[in-house]
């Protein structure tokens, strides 16, 4: 690729812009101290330093680990059964859609969704971290794992090699396996029941996914059904989430999460009332 000035020109002004403060500083203390090449030694100290800070900044960003970790596993996932489809390709697309992302930030989730296909990506030190920030933020770890089956489920089913994919995920988050099949079965109907609508279903099939995403029996008493339906928008109020860690880029994931809950429940009370 040929040299081209302008843009190297445009990449440094920006990176000074950035950390200005600090080189300036740096060179200020410099030039007090040592004269003219204090100033030099003094201004690339000042850049060093706030580079380091940033950088310890970020990696310390539970929203930037979240970012960088859904898009990462995603590409693990996908990659997982030794081929990557054009729709699990189109599923990491839609996301990148919903969050409205620019095209910097576009090229950087394309960029981690390319590094998680890559055999030698260490899931534990990409996703441990993760865990430990999200340590008491169960709703954010939900939401994780959620996008990740929904990831799973863009070619079909939930293969084997992606099942044992999300379960270490699942593990090294500290999340519970024994939640995996529970969450699976709920992100089935919630896709089924987006389909199935799309599709003009007949509404008896609608009213059974309905059960299904607040994850409670045909059976169940109004009660029973309210308090699930309370449970799952508690755990997916897109606010909470971002407050919890959640990147604010992902807010329409978590919005429409909210909606399908809604949906199924207002199908179900309709139905008890008919």
């Amino acid at each position: 690729m040929a040299f081209d000035a302008q843009e190297k020109g445009a990449e440094l002004g920006a990176t000074f812009k950035q950390h200005s403060t600090s080189i300036i500083l740096g060179a200020a203390v410099g030039l007090f101290s040592g004269g003219f090449w204090g100033l030099i030694f003094g201004g690339v100290v000042g850049f060093l330093i706030s580079r380091a800070l940033r950088g310890m900044v970020k990696a310390l960003n539970p929203q930037e680990a979240f970012f960088k970790a859904t898009f990462s596993v995603m590409g693990r996932v996908a990659k997982a059964d030794g081929r990557v489809t054009e729709n699990e390709i189109q599923f990491a697309r839609n996301v990148m859609i919903q969050m409205r992302l620019d095209e910097a930030r576009k090229k950087q989730a394309i960029d981690y969704f390319t590094q998680g296909k890559e055999p030698d990506l260490d899931l534990a030190k990409l996703v441990k971290p993760l865990g430990i920030m999200l340590r008491h933020r169960p709703n954010v770890k939900l939401m994780f794992v959620e996008i990740q089956l929904q990831a799973a489920m863009a070619d079909g089913e939930v293969s084997p090699e992606e099942l044992q994919v999300i379960e270490e995920v699942c593990q090294l988050l500290d999340f519970g396996a024994d939640n995996v099949e529970e969450v699976i079965a709920r992100v089935k109907a919630q896709r089924d029941f987006y389909q199935h609508g799309q599709a003009g279903v007949d509404s008896a099939v609608l009213l059974k996914d309905a059960y299904a995403i607040l994850g409670v029996e045909e059976t169940a008493s109004d009660a029973e059904v309210k308090k699930a339906y309370r449970r799952q928008m508690s755990q997916h109020h897109p606010d909470k989430l971002v407050s919890k860690g959640l990147p604010e880029e992902m807010i329409e994931l978590a919005k429409e999460k909210s909606q399908e809950i809604q949906a199924a429940y207002e199908r179900i009370k309709t139905s008890r009332k008919e």
